[in-house]
């Protein structure tokens, strides 16, 4: 551990009444604190008789990716990697041999200094998209468009080119050490918006999941409507011809007109194809009698896969994104599970689905990102979505719900 960190008085011990958790702030910018360069392992900690742990951080130079920050934990079953200066995203996520993540033709941890969303009519949002979950949202989310007002509101909204304001590594003290990486994604204009969304994403050592639990508030004196659309994204060598996309639905409808040719095929994936392009489907997802539900990406033996679970109280509907075109143009599936659907939002205000938080309002996300390295897990959650389907038939409809 960096002796500098307690010379600063970053690192605290939290109790009450018995220790609680370890804590470490790497980024506050009320206290002007950036820390660069930064690690801790478990035997520093004292931890013993349970998994070994690395928790690091380095600051990237060179390029687009100068300046950018990321945040590594690494067990023995599980590697995940999070970017606090790109919203709180995912980059990675690696058991053995199975990644949860995508090879796009952004190749660089673009820090958002270099980004204009603006750009191209809208989708300069592009120009940083490579990772494993970036959060669209929170302000507004989907295809650009205009507010209320004609103004343009650009693809997929600010909180994935917004850096944390505060980053906070905590390790429970007590077993199971739990690993949390907490921070404060700001979504604040003059007149606009005062959305503010605490994040803590967790890792258990000796498992294969990561946990996501977002807390968003409306901090201004008006009611302000909020959109989040967890951008998931998954690549090779899950990804693959013959490899399947299962999950409990009601319904399944094309997202426009293009998609409708491919309908039939929806659960289903090409190999890479030039020229595919995308197709993407709204889906409405059936859930436990808790909400709970699942969606599943799995290879094309069944003994490798991605489960990602959420709550349909908080993430009502489901997004799958299908963009099997050429390895370098970006190979990638997207599960996508959200408060409404990727159109523009004129759209989604129109359809009823727009949120809206009142003064000093909050609401919880919660999500969960499995990896699957064997075919007994596999089988595990299909048997899961299976009994939430139960006797239910999925509906295809045909027609779009909306037309941009």
């Amino acid at each position: 551990m960096h002796k500098s960190l307690i010379a600063l008085g970053l690192s605290s011990l939290l109790l009450s009444g018995t220790a609680l958790a370890k804590e470490f702030v790497l980024t506050d910018v009320k206290g002007n604190v950036e820390v660069p360069t930064w690690s801790v392992k478990s035997e520093e900690l004292g931890v013993k008789g349970g998994p070994a742990f690395t928790v690091s951080k380095k600051t990237l130079h060179g390029g687009k990716q100068e300046g950018s920050t990321l945040i590594t934990i690494s067990t023995a079953d599980l590697q995940v990697s999070i970017i606090p200066t790109r919203g709180m995203a995912l980059h990675e996520i690696t058991s053995g041999s199975v990644r949860a993540g995508w090879d796009s033709p952004v190749d660089e941890i673009v820090n958002p200094a270099f980004i204009n969303l603006e750009q191209r009519g809208g989708l300069g949002w592009l120009d940083g998209f490579n990772e494993a979950m970036v959060r669209a949202g929170y302000e507004w989310t989907g295809h650009p468009g205009q507010d209320e007002k004609g103004r343009l509101l650009s693809l997929h909204g600010r909180a994935g080119n917004t850096p944390a304001s505060t980053v906070i590594v905590s390790i429970d003290d007590k077993a199971p050490h739990t690993i949390h990486v907490k921070g404060l994604i700001k979504e604040n204009t003059f007149k606009f918006s005062a959305l503010e969304t605490w994040s803590d994403i967790s890792v258990t050592p000796g498992e294969k999941t990561v946990r996501l639990h977002d807390v968003t508030t409306n901090t201004a004196d008006y009611d302000r409507p909020y959109q989040i659309i967890y951008h998931s994204n998954f690549g090779a060598p899950l990804l693959e011809e013959g490899a399947k996309f299962l999950a409990p639905a009601k319904d399944v409808s094309p997202f426009n007109e293009y998609a409708k040719k491919w309908l039939k095929d929806w659960q289903t994936y090409l190999g890479p194809t030039k020229g595919y392009d995308e197709t993407v489907y709204n889906i409405v997802p059936l859930a436990d009698a808790q909400g709970g539900t699942v969606g599943l990406l799995h290879n094309k033996a069944g003994d490798k896969g991605l489960a990602l679970s959420f709550n349909v109280k908080q993430l009502p509907v489901l997004t799958l994104w299908k963009n099997t075109d050429t390895l370098k143009q970006g190979y990638v599936t997207g599960i996508e599970p959200g408060t409404n659907y990727a159109y523009a939002q004129q759209i989604e205000r129109q359809q009823g689905r727009l949120k809206i938080l009142p003064p000093g309002g909050s609401q919880a996300f919660d999500l969960e990102y499995t990896l699957l390295t064997t075919a007994p897990e596999v089988a595990a959650v299909v048997k899961r979505i299976d009994t939430i389907q139960g006797s239910a038939k999925v509906n295809l409809i045909t027609e779009p719900m909306a037309v941009e």
